[in-house]
Parts: C-alpha cells; structure tokens; sequence
C-alpha cells in the first residue's frame, strides 16, 4: 500500500468516525475546510451522549495511527445518521457547488476556550498530525489529526478538553444555583473517566482537581437535601399522624354523646385529606405508611360501626315512638267530636302530659304526627268555642243585673253599722245567685269585685270580736293596773330626788314616769274602744 492510499484511508476512517458533522454540512452543501470539520466534531462533543461518541472515534482515530505504521484494518466504523457513507475531508472540500445554488455561509468557527498558547503548554504536535499530552512531567500520545496544519490539530484536542472543562463549569453553576444533585456524582465519574483516557490537550490535573472540589460540593449539597428532605418527611409524617390521631379521638367519643352529622363530614375531610396526601405528598416509607394507615382504617371501621348502631337503634326507638304517638293521636281524635266539655278537655290535657313523656320520633315523622294530633285538638276547642260563644250571648242579661247588685254592694262600704251591712250583703248575695251565670270572659271580675265587698265585712266582723272578747278586755285592765302602780312608784322616787337635790335620779325618774305614762294612754285608748 502506498503512503497515498494510506492518507486517503485515514482520511477516510476519520470522516466515518465524525459522521454526523459531515452529513450536515453535506446537507448544507457548505465548504467544510479540515479545521472546520474539527471545530464541528467538538460542538458534537458537549452534550454526554456526544462525547461518548467522540470517544468512540477518539478510538478511530488512534486506530487509524497505528494502521499506518502496521496496515492493520481499520475498526468498525461508527453508524452514520446519512444512509450513504460520507466523503473524505479532502474529497469533501474537493467537491463543486451546484451552480443554481448560491453558496450556503458556513458556520463560524467556533474559538477554543484555551488558546494556542496555553494548549501548547500541554502538548505538542508531530509528524503527520501526532499529538502528544504533557502531564507530571510525562507525555502521553493523544492521538492523529492528519492532513491538517499543527495549530489546528492541537486546536482540535484542546477543544476537547474545553468541553470536559465546559462541564465542569455547568456543574459547578448548577450546585451553586442548588439544582438537585441527582446524578452529579454519575456525571463527576463519567468526566473522571474522560480524563483518564489522556485524549485531550489541556491543563487535566486543574480540571481533575476542580473534578475533587466539585465532588466534595456535590457531597455537602446531598447532605443539606437530605435533611430538607427529612424535615419535610418528618413534617409530613407529624400531619400524617395529625390526621389518624383526630380520627381516632372522634371514633373514639361515647356513641351516645357524639353528634353524628357534624363528625361524620369531619371523618370525610380526613379522609380526603389522607387522599391527597398519599397521592402529592411526599413518601414516608412502607412501614411508616402501612402502620398510618392501619390505623386510620381502624378508627373509620369503628366509627362506621358506631355510627350504623347508633342509627339502627334510633330506627327502632323512632318506631316505637311513631306508634305510641299514633296511639295517642287516635284517642285525640275520638275526643274530637264529643259535647262533654269538661269532660274532655281534661282528657285531652292527660294526652298532652303523655304525649310531652314519650320520645321523640324522627324530625320528619314527629312533625308530621304533632300535626295530626294539634288537629284533633283544634277541632274540639273549636266547637267548645263556638259552643261558649252562644252561651255568653244568652249570660249577656245576667251580667247587667250583677252589676247592679256590685253598685248596691259597693254602698255598703265603709262599715259603719256591722248589723246593717251584713243583712245588706246577704239581701245581694241571694239576687246574685238567682241572677245565674255570666259570659266567661267576665266571670272573674265580676266575681273579684263581690268578693271584696265581702272581705271588708269580714274584717269589720273580725275588729268587733275582738273587741268583744272578754279575755283581752281582762288583759287590758290587768295591763292598766300594773301600769298605774309603776308610776305611782314612780312620782315617789321622783319626789324623793327632788328632796335630795340628786340631779341624775331626778332625770332617771323622770324619763322612766314619761314614759310609763304614754303606755298608759295607749292601753286606756285601747280599753275605751273595746267597751
């Protein structure tokens, strides 16, 4: 094989193993030079499935070196988007432009991160594109980029490491920006394992070092997500338990006491309130979840069982509260027609007292059953009413003549003559019973005014006993007795001070005969009115 034929299938490998960038400049049908074809295969290179696959044909390319010196085959080559293989770089800057199209502006090169000077710090060039990395002291080949000048094959491997560095650098903004951390360390691995291959030009202990700081940031990010994380689970666990601890506290309550629409809307909100949770909330782990919810299964199932007793009995006891009620309805409204006035209003205040002991039904029925029996009582009041009504019409004659009679009553008054006033009451008394009744509405004042004509007499005739009775007129003289022998001892002590010129006895005597004295009027007043 000729040292022709051997560039032109080195050319060749190497367009196979940068593919992609020759299919779309074909496609743009731009003038791809060398460095171009270089530059484009670096843009490849930034996103991570790019730079495993220049990796893969960094291998190509190192490849195609030693299939110079031995003319050993090439290796696979990597799979092209273009089903048609793409042309050589000199093939392809070779190649006419249509003559119809006008020539499509190729895209602007872009610069390397580290410039000629600082790569050149790190590598060299030789030979036919033979690059080389300086590391500790120790050089490493890197790999070929024939058929280009020195600069540009340096250029190419220096952006290669520009694109690690590029990383890098996206990664230390994203941990200062607290981006989550998942897959940082996979990320710092995979950059590790790319510069461990030696196929770039570049200061690689810097990013290496870089790589170990980054590392150690990722690590304390981790640390602070993870006890975000833990507070917000411990959080959610304390709302968690909040939550199972209200329905146990409500299936808890005496099923007696509870009030059931009001805790059963509750137990709803819990519940939806668990829903949410476990669908957006964070998760606390299977055992913490399955022993939660365990026992806020448990607090429900028993709540509902309280719930369908209490409501099964109250179905019972509003049954039999139903028919003793129609029972009492039924009476009311045998009651209904009767003409026993009296009779029957007393019944029907025995089945009011009856119907105020029994229970109460439920709000619908007990309504509807108090409506039944007011009823039947509405319909006899309503004829005892009616009935009373005509009556007082006929009374209406008799209530003018008592009042008559309480004019001629209300002469008597004061008593003077206690004799007299008696045998005029009794004369109004008798007219009175034989004028009969009155209408109802004034029965009680007519009867009120009579009375207290009635109970002044009585007074007068109580004051004129008392007068009369032998026994208080023989305490009043005894009263009057002993009283007049007291002053009597009195105006003789009262003379002897006198004699004596004793001023305070004479004061003493003094007030003392005073005030025997006044006792002594009022008790002869009291004796003159007795006689």
């Amino acid at each position: 094989m000729t040292d022709s034929q051997k560039s032109d299938e080195t050319a060749a490998d190497l367009t196979e193993a940068t593919a992609p960038v020759a299919a779309r400049a074909d496609a743009d049908q731009a003038t791809a030079e060398q460095a171009t074809v270089g530059e484009t295969v670096a843009q490849e290179d930034v996103d991570q499935e790019g730079v495993a696959a220049q990796a893969e044909g960094d291998e190509a390319v190192a490849v195609v070196e030693e299939s110079a010196a031995v003319e050993a085959p090439a290796p696979a080559p990597v799979p092209a988007p273009a089903p048609r293989p793409a042309p050589s770089p000199a093939a392809f800057a070779a190649r006419p432009k249509p003559a119809a199209a006008a020539p499509a502006a190729a895209p602007a090169p872009v610069a390397s991160a580290t410039s000629l000077a600082e790569a050149a710090r790190w590598g060299r060039v030789e030979g036919d594109g033979h690059v080389f990395l300086t590391i500790d002291g120790d050089e490493h080949p890197v790999g070929q980029y024939p058929g280009v000048s020195n600069d540009e094959a340096l250029a190419y491997f220096a952006r290669k490491y520009d694109d690690i560095v590029a990383q890098v650098l996206l990664l230390e903004q994203r941990i200062s920006s607290k981006a989550p951390s998942t897959d940082m360390q996979k990320t710092v691995s995979h950059l590790r394992e790319q510069l461990a291959e030696r196929n770039m030009v570049g200061d690689l202990r810097s990013a290496e070092a870089r790589l170990d700081a980054v590392s150690a940031q990722i690590t304390e990010l981790e640390k602070a997500e993870k006890a975000e994380h833990d507070a917000v689970r411990a959080s959610e666990l304390a709302a968690r338990e909040a939550i199972v601890a209200e329905a146990e506290e409500i299936s808890g309550q005496d099923p007696a006491q509870i009030q059931w629409k009001t805790s059963s809307a509750r137990m709803n909100e819990l519940f939806e309130s668990w829903k949410t949770a476990q669908k957006s909330g964070i998760r606390l782990g299977r055992s913490n979840e399955d022993a939660l919810w365990k026992r806020f299964r448990a607090a429900r199932t028993v709540f509902d069982r309280h719930r369908r007793a209490y409501f099964s009995q109250l179905d019972s006891t509003n049954s039999a509260a139903k028919s003793a009620k129609e029972k009492l309805i039924t009476e009311a409204e045998a009651l209904s027609s009767s003409t026993d006035w009296g009779f029957a209003a007393g019944e029907y205040r025995r089945l009011m007292d009856e119907w105020k002991a029994s229970p109460r039904a439920s709000r619908k029925d007990d309504d509807a059953l108090w409506a039944r029996f007011r009823a039947a009582q509405d319909v006899f009041f309503t004829h005892r009413q009616s009935a009373n009504e005509e009556i007082d019409q006929e009374y209406a004659a008799n209530l003018t003549v008592k009042e008559a009679l309480l004019v001629e009553a209300n002469a008597i008054l004061p008593v003077k003559d206690l004799a007299a006033a008696k045998k005029a009451l009794q004369s109004v008394r008798d007219r009175w019973e034989e004028a009969g009744k009155v209408p109802r509405a004034d029965m009680g004042r007519i009867e009120a005014a009579l009375r207290k004509v009635e109970d002044a007499v009585s007074h007068a005739e109580e004051e004129n006993w008392q007068r009369s009775n032998p026994e208080t007129k023989a305490r009043t003289n005894s009263a009057l007795s002993q009283l007049e022998a007291a002053i009597s001892g009195l105006q003789d002590d009262l003379a002897k001070a006198e004699n004596a010129g004793d001023e305070r006895k004479i004061k003493g005597a003094r007030e003392a005969l005073e005030a025997r004295q006044a006792w002594l009027d009022q008790i002869q007043r009291s004796a003159s009115e007795l006689s």
